[in-house]
C-alpha cells in the first residue's frame, strides 16, 4: 500500500507577492485607524478649544465634575464660577465640559 503513495517534498519557498500584500494590509489598518479614532478625537478637541476660548462673564456652564455655575471672572488658565448666591469657586478652564443655554440656572 505504501508503494502506491508517492512521497511529498517541500517546494522552493514563500511566494514573492506576500510582501506587497502585507504592505496593503498595513496601509488599510492605518486608514481605518485614522477615520475611526484619530479624526473624531481631533474634532472633539478642536470643539472644546473653541468652547474654552468663547467663555465670558455671564455664561452658564457645567464642569467635568458636574458642577453648574455662572462665569464671573475669566483668567488665562482659570475661570471663577458662581455656583450659589455669594459662593464662587475657581476652576481650570479645561475642566469646563459644556455651555448651558441662557436661563438654565434661575436661582443664581
Amino acid at each position: 500500500m505504501i508503494a502506491l503513495i508517492s512521497p511529498a517534498y517541500a517546494e522552493g519557498g514563500a511566494p514573492a507577492d506576500a510582501g506587497i500584500f502585507n504592505l496593503v494590509l498595513l496601509a488599510g489598518f492605518v486608514v481605518i485607524f485614522y477615520f475611526l479614532m484619530w479624526r473624531p478625537q481631533a474634532k472633539r478637541a478642536k470643539e472644546h478649544k473653541n468652547l474654552i476660548a468663547a467663555l465670558e462673564k455671564g455664561t452658564e456652564v457645567v464642569t467635568g465634575g458636574g458642577v453648574l455655575g455662572k462665569v464671573t471672572k475669566v483668567d488665562d488658565a482659570y475661570v471663577a464660577l458662581e455656583v450659589s448666591e455669594g459662593v464662587e469657586m475657581k476652576f481650570q478652564k479645561s475642566s469646563v465640559a459644556a455651555v448651558l443655554p441662557k436661563g438654565t440656572l434661575k436661582s443664581i
